[in-house]
Order: C-alpha cells, then sequence, then structure tokens
C-alpha cells in the first residue's frame, strides 16, 4: 500500500509542501515570538509602535506594486520557461528599484503626518529591503509551482535564525528603534545570499520578452488591484490607528496582533504556495472526485486553523501574561478579540486562489474591493464611534457581511462548499459568544486602562 506523501502525484506532493509550508510558518513565528520577547526586554513600547508603522509603508509600498509575478509564474502555462521567468525577474528588480525611491520621497511625507523626524531617514534605510528583495531568484517561486518546497523553507529559517542573532545584538548595543530597521536589511540581504548560492536551477538574467511581459502584465494588472484593496485589509487598520492612539499603545496593539494573527497568516502563506497549483491539477468543477477532495482538504484546513484561532482566543490574556513584562498585558485582550474577529474570515479562504488558478485576477479584485471598503469604513466608523472595541467588532461586521460576494466567486468557479460554510459558520460564532463572555470583564479592565485614556 502506497504511503499518501511519496511519489511525485499531485496529492503527494500537496501533502509535503503542505507539511513543508506549515513547519517553515510555524518555525518562523516560534523565531519570532522568540525575537519579540528578547527584543520587549531590550527596547521599549514606543520602538515597536514606530517600527510597526515603518512596516505598513513598506508593506503597503510591497503590495501596492504588486502586479503578480509570483501567481502568474505559479499559473502560467509558461511558468518554466527561461524567457518568461527571467523577463518575470527583471520586472521584479526594476519594482525593487522604484520602491526604493518611493521611500526615500515618503520619508519627507511620513515624517509630517505623523509628526515623528525619525521616520525622514529611517523609512529609506528599511526601503533597503525592498530593494534588494527584488534581485531574489525566481526559483522560489518555481519551487512552489511544482510543489517542491522543502528546501526553500530550511534556508528562509536559516536566514532568519542568523538575522535574529544579528538583531538582538544591534539592539543590546543600540538600545533604539534603528536595530529593528537594520535587522531587517540583513534579513534581506542574507536570504538573498542564500537562495542563490544553494537553490539549484538556472541563475536568473536580464533579459525582455514582450510576449512574457505583455502575459504577465494583462494578468497582473488585476493582482495590482487587488493588493490596492489587500494593503487596506492587513495594514488599514495599524495606519489608522496611528492617528488615533499612541505610539506606545500601537506598540502594545501591534504585539497583541501578531500573536492573535498567528493561525490566520500560516494558513495564508501555505495555501498562497500550495492551492493555486492543486486547484489548476484538480479543478473542482471538473469532476466530483476532484471536488469532494478538495472538500476533504478544505475541512481539514479550516478545523485545523480555527482550532489553533479558538485556543489564542481562549489562553491570549494568560498567554501574554506569561510571556511579557507588565508594559505589555493589555495585549492580552487585544490577541482575545483579534482572535475572534477573524473568524469569519477563516472561513472563506481558500475561495479566491479557485479563481486565481484560471486566470480569474479580475474576480479576485472585485471580491478583494468589496473586503477593503467594508472593513476600512466600518473600522473608522467603529473607532470613531466606541473607540477600539468598536473598530475591531467593524472589522469583524465587514466580513460577515461581504461573504457573500465570497461565494459568488466560489461559485462561479465551482468552488463553493455550502455545507463547509455552514458549520464552520455556527461553530465560529458560538466559540466567539462563549470566549467573549468568559474574557469580559478582563476585556475591559485591560483595554480601557490603555486605549481609552
Amino acid at each position: 500500500m502506497q504511503v499518501a506523501w511519496r511519489g511525485s502525484h499531485v496529492v503527494a506532493r500537496l501533502i509535503r509542501s503542505t507539511g513543508w509550508v506549515a513547519f517553515g510558518y510555524a518555525a518562523s513565528q516560534a523565531i519570532r515570538l522568540l525575537s519579540n520577547l528578547l527584543l520587549t526586554r531590550i527596547l521599549f513600547p514606543e520602538a515597536f509602535g514606530l517600527m510597526a508603522l515603518i512596516n505598513v509603508f513598506l508593506i503597503g509600498l510591497t503590495m501596492l506594486s504588486d502586479i503578480g509575478v509570483a501567481p502568474s509564474i505559479q499559473q502560467s502555462k509558461r511558468g518554466d520557461e527561461p524567457d518568461f521567468v527571467n523577463t518575470a525577474w527583471t520586472l521584479q528588480v526594476i519594482r525593487g528599484a522604484i520602491l526604493w525611491v518611493a521611500c526615500c520621497v515618503l520619508g519627507f511625507w511620513a515624517a509630517w503626518f505623523y509628526d515623528d523626524p525619525q521616520l525622514q531617514t529611517m523609512l529609506p534605510v528599511a526601503g533597503l529591503a525592498l530593494l534588494i528583495t527584488g534581485f531574489d531568484p525566481t526559483r522560489i517561486l518555481t519551487a512552489s509551482r511544482h510543489l517542491a518546497l522543502g528546501r526553500v523553507t530550511v534556508l528562509n529559517l536559516v536566514s532568519q535564525v542568523i538575522s535574529l542573532v544579528f538583531m538582538l545584538a544591534l539592539a543590546y548595543i543600540m538600545r533604539s528603534v534603528w536595530a529593528l530597521v537594520l535587522g531587517g536589511v540583513l534579513a534581506a540581504i542574507l536570504k538573498l545570499v542564500l537562495m542563490n548560492v544553494f537553490l539549484p536551477g538556472p541563475k536568473n538574467r536580464f533579459l525582455w520578452s514582450p510576449d512574457a511581459a505583455r502575459e504577465i502584465i494583462t494578468f497582473g494588472k488585476w493582482i495590482f488591484l487587488s493588493t490596492l484593496c489587500g494593503f487596506l485589509l492587513t495594514q488599514g487598520d495599524k495606519a489608522i490607528l496611528g492617528k488615533y492612539i499612541s505610539m506606545e499603545a500601537l506598540g502594545i496593539y501591534n504585539v497583541g496582533y501578531f500573536l492573535a494573527s498567528f493561525p490566520q497568516l500560516m494558513a495564508a502563506t501555505v495555501l498562497s504556495q500550495v492551492m493555486i497549483p492543486l486547484y489548476r491539477e484538480k479543478p473542482p468543477g471538473a469532476s466530483a472526485e476532484n471536488f469532494a477532495s478538495i472538500r476533504k482538504i478544505r475541512f481539514t484546513l479550516t478545523f485545523l486553523v480555527l482550532g489553533m484561532q479558538f485556543v489564542l482566543a481562549f489562553s491570549g490574556i494568560w498567554l501574554v501574561d506569561f510571556l511579557y513584562d507588565d508594559d505589555f498585558l493589555a495585549s492580552g485582550g487585544i490577541v482575545v478579540v483579534v482572535a475572534c474577529m477573524n473568524i469569519p474570515y477563516l472561513i472563506g479562504m481558500t475561495y479566491d486562489y479557485a479563481a486565481l488558478s484560471q486566470g480569474d485576477s479580475r474576480g479576485v479584485f472585485i471580491l478583494l474591493l468589496f473586503k477593503a471598503v467594508a472593513q476600512t469604513s466600518l473600522f473608522i466608523v467603529g473607532m470613531e464611534m466606541y473607540g477600539l472595541i468598536g473598530a475591531l467588532f467593524g472589522l469583524w461586521l465587514s466580513q460577515v457581511l461581504v461573504h457573500p460576494v465570497v461565494i459568488w466567486l466560489a461559485h462561479r468557479h465551482k468552488a463553493w462548499d455550502p455545507l463547509h460554510d455552514v458549520i464552520f459558520a455556527v461553530a465560529g460564532l458560538l466559540t466567539t459568544v462563549l470566549i467573549l463572555r468568559f474574557h469580559w470583564a478582563d476585556l475591559d479592565s485591560l483595554l480601557s486602562s490603555t486605549f481609552l485614556q
């Protein structure tokens, strides 16, 4: 009897790749948590608030300029052709250079808007990481295309460990947020070197194929618009809160949000690597067998991710009390609330990959546009009317209201599974009510003392 994860067939490769990506993400977040714990004992909450703002700009620029190089290589029939991947790499390098220039320009505006002169110099230096990342080899994306992610995962972890050692040394010596800024640049350099030296495959070179560029840009124009929305979905809360609360409070919020988002971000990392190839090779609308196979995978993933989310929501306050010092106690309340508020998103987290596997980047853009408008609007309205609790409730409500659009996109590609959605929606709602009821007194005390001053 053949073991399920052995062999070269798609399910075996999917299982192996999912295992590697999940292991890599869990290990990466464990390293990041260790870094977080050690750095919070060396630095101060304001440093994490300032770095959170810098990351808003770095992540925002990255997302707002995404032309879909990664999904293009993953889903295109030409994804293995040298002319195609080298043209994609050339576009990636050009984009990295433009992003660094944008960081230099935005440094002046950010310093004025947030009334913090440090951003004027820190943002251009931090932006060097975007310039360096532009030279990352496309062999990383080719490994994802073929569901062969073992070596990529190991190399990512090695670069992260080495970067952590240097960042801690810099923090101990400098006692400044500059340690976090320079650590990010060093991490980008280490990843570039390790991937180029140890990842097998042909080296990239500058090349411009008009046909390849046209295909990437045609597919990527909707990815570009989608990532405009994605920026608001993933970073909008921090950009908005930076105008409402102090840097110290923002740093506390960011620590809590990091912990609460672990299951969601792990799921997103795994799905982005394996679901497009899976849907491409086993489209659910092609046969009942394909639909049943993907249903089994979807049920398993959702059960595991929601299980982790529930554990975090229930234990968040105690976890922060155990891990962090007294300056970050309010982060525990953020863990509980954010972990509960993210549950509706997790129920529909696989459907957009079905669309991307069929080249429907326009459909994904429409979905993300609805999500971004709803989430940003309700987050601001909630913040204005009821403070942070109102803003986070707006986050939850926006995900519920947009789910019909998620269903529309899934149904369009014959991927919608109503049984899956109903079961986990009921389980998510009941568990959310129980957890918030159990922790209500502690939440009121922790959050009001920090965010409602």
